[in-house]
């Protein structure tokens, strides 16, 4: 058994979680503006995950989402035992990311967040963040192109905070973090349930849209059957 994966798997996590908290604990103290504070968190978090990504992909293959794990293990690319160790290290590594942060900026390293998301719109927009993020996923591995991750995934998580209501969580573990951290950045424990609930949903819609459309085709074998 290699443990690596598993410490990859919380490192890279926690990293992640604490670069959002982080930033946007840094964007705070810098504007006042909202879409200032916003811009700030999605750019630190588009080149963190981008390089945590390209750094830690051959040790666990970079998941730190449940999220991404229970697709792979759908499709029997990830064990049992493996799932179980990968969704405890991530939710793990989450939290620990949050509460490093907090440290960092003068926070009690619990400090639960009040700050809560709540409303059908903002489901959906967690939906569709995580449906796009493993749509995206299937089709990088079905045409043999998951080198171009660390670009692509970063790329869209960035996309995402814009055009999302929800500023796209598209992570278990990172909202369960999130919920450690009474900032900007932080979530309720109460809006938290759904927002996972979305992320399944949108997981699963992703997944099977994406082995749907990443099939292998034959160009002009519909006018050849004729």
């Amino acid at each position: 058994m290699d443990l690596r994966k598993y410490a990859a798997e919380f490192l890279g996590t926690g990293t992640l979680v604490a670069v959002v908290v982080g930033s946007g604990n840094m964007a705070t103290n810098l504007s006042s503006d909202r879409g200032v504070n916003l811009l700030i968190n999605a750019i630190s978090t588009v080149l963190a995950l981008g390089i945590l990504i390209w750094v830690l992909s051959p040790i666990s293959g970079a998941h730190f989402n449940p999220a991404v794990s229970l697709s792979e293990w759908t499709q029997k690319r990830l064990g049992n035992l493996d799932l179980l160790a990968y969704v405890l290290a991530q939710s793990a590594g989450g939290i620990f990311g949050a509460m490093l942060a907090n440290l960092m900026f003068k926070h009690p390293a619990i400090y639960l967040s009040h700050h809560i998301r709540t409303g059908s719109n903002l489901w959906l927009g967690e939906v569709v963040a995580t449906a796009g993020l493993l749509f995206l996923i299937q089709m990088l591995r079905g045409q043999n192109r998951m080198s171009m991750a660390p670009i692509v995934l970063a790329t869209w998580i960035g996309s995402a905070y814009f055009f999302t209501s929800s500023t796209s969580f598209a992570n278990p573990a990172v909202t369960l973090g999130r919920a450690f951290s009474d900032t900007f950045s932080g979530i309720a424990f109460k809006s938290v349930p759904m927002f996972i609930v979305a992320q399944v949903v949108g997981a699963a819609l992703g997944t099977i849209g994406g082995m749907y459309f990443s099939k292998p085709t034959v160009v002009g074998a519909d006018h050849e059957s004729k």
